[in-house]
């Protein structure tokens, strides 16, 4: 059985004989890449997704190493007797703080790239000078033109993203280096760029026009990430007493307009844990930055469910303009589910990719912007399970219970349901429970629908919030009203429609009602 190459990002070591690890064959994509028209290109992609060893597998491409890509797809495809000078450059050690960090890491890089390839350049407290001074000076000891590959290129400026004023100086100082391939042309082979973020090209590409951006095409989806056939082929040998279904409703579903793609650090993961699944790629990166956002933007979480989004809102931002929807799909935490064109523009319907990210982040949102407390997961477990309402109706009430008075005081939208909803929505999606907000009918919109996966029950619930509790507001009502119900008279075996009602001045439900249809 072949190992598992468990935060390997080495081609070279993961293609060692003697480690024995699994690899999954992207060279494919690779040779596409290096033999299409243009030469300079940018992918983005979420964290732990493989971009760095796709970026060393181009480095032993270049550099000719043709021993280790025996068995894989470019191996008799490739002229291996040609190679390149390769200067490759990655921000994903440590963190920077500062300018003065950055260009710290800046001259350490050089230093190394300097050392590899057997050149002196003067201009080391020039880092941009640096940087231009060894494309040429590689260019012209080895006589051929030079392959430039940058990995975890944002990393500096996502590092300081809190704050504005360091953010913007990283983001210049990196913008200096970056204008070095713009003028760098006639000494340059080939250059490749890859982070989780796509800044604008005005903010840090300036002049670079003609870097290609291949993140949303379709012919390169796969180029990070694995597919449900390399689940099946690659681990096959581990697959037994998996459910497939069960697997890709937890990992799969990057999708990034072709075939959808699991996490490949999920995979390694599950299967090194004797297959038992868990937010593996969720706990390896704090969204604190995410859910602060949320928090300031005051943010309506059933949003989350039905986000339409413009390309170009899509696929840049800049650190004076941040849009909490594009770094969620930039991030890795919102994926594309649907594609329109609407008046000649394509707009992106985005989503949860999968159970992992959906639960796992709205259980940190449930904690560190709502609450105080833990997921008590039992109780709405045992009602749903056994048809309690009593339990229900508890479970409910408990969950505002505790809501500490921090939230109140300090969010005004206690005023409105739309406060309550992302309450109750964070909880249920924070255990993994299916529902839909929003539920679209032909008279309107169900505030919250839980349908057990059997559709032995759904639940409909409206939310009405109060001036006090001896003001009636109608909630249950309004379902019978708008007969929002009738939606699913068809397909549940029961149906429970639930109206509850939230006093402004309690802080909590002041009425709670349901009754059963079916």
């Amino acid at each position: 059985m072949k190992n598992l190459p468990i935060g390997i990002q080495t081609f070279a070591k993961i293609r060692d004989k003697q480690e024995n690890y699994i690899y999954i064959d992207k060279t494919d994509l690779a040779l596409n890449l290096i033999t299409k028209e243009g030469e300079y290109f940018f992918l983005s992609r979420p964290r732990r997704f493989g971009k760095s060893l796709f970026l060393d597998t181009l480095k032993n491409i270049f550099e000719g190493k043709k021993k280790l890509f025996e068995g894989l797809y470019i191996y008799d495809k490739w002229d291996w007797e040609t190679t390149y000078p390769v200067i490759k450059i990655s921000f994903g050690l440590g963190v920077v703080k500062s300018i003065a960090d950055l260009n710290m890491r800046i001259v350490s890089i050089l230093k190394e790239n300097q050392k590899r390839l057997g050149i002196e350049c003067e201009s080391l407290n020039d880092t941009s000078g640096c940087f231009r001074e060894l494309i040429i000076l590689a260019y012209e000891k080895y006589n051929q033109k030079v392959v430039v590959l940058i990995d975890e290129y944002d990393k500096p400026i996502l590092d300081n993203i809190t704050d504005k004023e360091v953010s913007q100086e990283v983001r210049d100082g990196l913008k200096n280096i970056y204008s070095v391939i713009k003028d760098s042309d006639e000494y340059l082979k080939f250059a490749f760029l890859t982070g989780v973020s796509k800044f604008s090209k005005v903010s840090l590409f300036s002049g670079l026009n003609n870097l290609e951006d291949i993140s949303l095409d379709a012919n390169y989806a796969t180029i990070c990430g694995y597919t449900h056939s390399d689940i099946k082929e690659s681990f096959e040998e581990r697959l037994e007493g998996v459910d497939l279904d069960e697997l890709k409703k937890w990992y799969n579903g990057y999708n990034f307009l072709g075939e959808g793609v699991y996490n490949p650090f999920d995979i390694l993961l599950f299967f090194s844990k004797n297959k038992i699944y868990s937010h593996y790629w969720f706990e390896t990166g704090s969204p604190a930055f995410l859910i602060e956002l949320l928090k300031e933007q005051r943010y309506y979480l059933p949003s989350l469910e039905n986000i339409y989004m413009s390309e170009t809102d899509l696929s840049s931002f800049d650190v004076d303009d941040i849009k909490i929807e594009t770094l969620l799909f930039q991030t890795g935490y919102l994926t594309i589910q649907e594609v329109k064109t609407r008046f000649n523009q394509r707009m992106f319907k985005l989503g949860y990719p999968n159970l992992e990210v959906r639960t796992a982040l709205n259980e940190r949102i449930f904690r560190y912007l709502l609450t105080d407390s833990i997921l008590q997961k039992n109780p709405i477990f045992d009602a749903i399970e056994f048809k309690d309402m009593t339990i229900f109706e508890n479970a409910i009430r408990q969950l505002f219970a505790m809501l500490p008075n921090d939230s109140y005081r300090k969010n005004k939208m206690q005023n409105h349901e739309g406060y309550y909803a992302n309450v109750l929505y964070a909880y249920l999606a924070g255990l993994g429970i299916e529902f839909k907000a929003e539920d679209t009918t032909n008279l309107g919109r169900i505030d919250l629908t839980i349908a057990t996966p059997d559709m032995s029950q759904v639940y409909i619930i409206e939310f009405k919030v109060v001036a006090n509790a001896n003001r009636n507001g109608k909630a249950l009502e309004q379902i019978k009203e708008k007969k929002y119900h009738e939606k699913y008279l068809n397909k549940a075996d029961e149906i429970i429609i639930v109206g509850i009602e939230f006093s402004k001045k309690e802080r909590n439900i002041c009425k709670f009602e349901w009754e059963r249809i079916v």
